[in-house]
């Protein structure tokens, strides 16, 4: 969920098991910033181009698109015997040169190449999910590997490109070359917190504002419909112009979002094939030492989709990283039916997951953290 400054990183020669974060046994945990950047430099990751300035964040890695695109007739996983390219052979309508940039139509579904890719050693495994903004504005997107068996999933050891499927959703969309829409995380050993776990972290930096939170499975997330200075949420509309995913603060909101005003009832029925910015009743905090993710909502409490991208870095939300009452902006699509939403419905949990070391800059602390100490926000692209 953010951006940090991080400097250019050169690679060097194919990374040994167990040497990606420096001297010594590595620490099981979430790679740092710091544990990327080391990753990189001993050849873990292998980018086209020397990473952005701002590429590596806390706790992830932004994923950059490369020179091409295909237009394919559906969405596809690899399966254990082939490679994504065999695929888009078989599935491609025609080939998108992405270097000056390409329009991405809503209800379509493209693969594109990432710039980086990976030469991970045997005991680190890696997990992608689209960005906050890229979430913000409906772009369905999703990691593939070759001989990938579920998205957005990289086993350990695995040495090979990255691709990423996108589907825009509500608005078309601009892309090129370098535009960052999904990001990745590296991941030493079974690292998630048991609710026991996640009950101690709590005492000792409470996570949520609750007055009782409910941990199972993760902390229990509400979302507010009581509202946010008059409002409580947005509405995309239909039929709007494109949005250049690399134009923060250049399109008018009100050519694209409809306000939903609070009118007191604390509920809103969800549209079929609408989407919606709402926000979490909880603040939320990350504390340095661990990253937290928004887990797929359990259908059978309510048939719709919340939160597509769910990374939260380490300090998000922290009082020392100026982050003091963050709420969760939420995502929303209701699926086949129309829907209820009530005030204080719960709509999703929020997993931990240990640091492998606390990053030198915390989501907040730099230039880009779009999203720190937010309440109901849309994404960076509108003003």
């Amino acid at each position: 969920m953010s951006t940090t400054p991080s400097p250019s990183v050169e690679t060097g020669p194919s990374v040994a098991a167990g040497t990606a974060t420096g001297q010594g046994a590595p620490r099981d945990g979430i790679l740092s910033g710091e544990g990327i950047a080391a990753l990189a430099r001993a050849g873990g990751i292998l980018p086209a181009s020397a990473f952005a300035a701002d590429q590596i964040q806390p706790a992830s890695l932004d994923l950059r698109l490369g020179a091409r695109a295909w237009r394919v007739r559906t969405s596809f996983l690899p399966g254990a015997a082939r490679a994504v390219s065999a695929c888009v052979e078989r599935l491609a309508f025609h080939e998108i040169d992405l270097r000056p940039g390409a329009v991405l139509e809503t209800g379509c579904v493209y693969i594109a190449e990432l710039q980086e890719s990976l030469a991970l050693p045997e005991d680190l495994a890696a997990a992608a999910n689209p960005k906050s903004s890229t979430g913000r504005i409906d772009v369905f997107t999703r990691v593939i590997t070759d001989r990938a068996e579920a998205f957005d999933q990289v086993g350990a050891g695995y040495r090979g490109p990255l691709y990423a499927e996108i589907s825009p959703r509500t608005f078309p969309v601009l892309v090129r070359t370098g535009s960052r829409l999904s990001q990745i995380r590296f991941r030493r050993g079974i690292v998630r917190l048991r609710d026991d776990e996640l009950v101690a972290l709590h005492a000792r930096a409470p996570l949520v504002t609750a007055a009782a939170p409910s941990f199972q499975g993760g902390v229990a997330v509400s979302v507010d419909l009581a509202g946010f200075d008059g409002l409580i949420g947005y509405r995309a509309k239909r039929h709007t112009g494109l949005v250049d995913v690399d134009a923060p603060g250049r399109h008018a909101a009100a050519e694209f979002w409809e306000p939903l005003p609070a009118d007191g009832s604390g509920s809103l029925i969800l549209d079929p094939g609408q989407f919606y910015i709402l926000a979490s009743k909880e603040s939320v905090q990350v504390p340095p030492d661990h990253a937290a993710e928004m887990v797929p909502f359990d259908p059978l409490v309510g048939e719709f989709r919340v939160h597509y991208a769910g990374f939260f870095d380490p300090g998000f939300g922290y009082a020392g990283a100026g982050g003091t009452g963050a709420r969760a902006v939420l995502e929303v699509r209701s699926r086949d039916v129309p829907f209820l939403l009530e005030d204080g419905q719960i709509v999703g949990r929020l997993v931990y997951e240990r640091m492998e070391a606390v990053p030198l800059m915390l989501y907040g602390s730099g230039a880009g953290s779009n999203y720190q100490a937010q309440g109901l926000k849309l994404s960076k692209h509108f003003a």
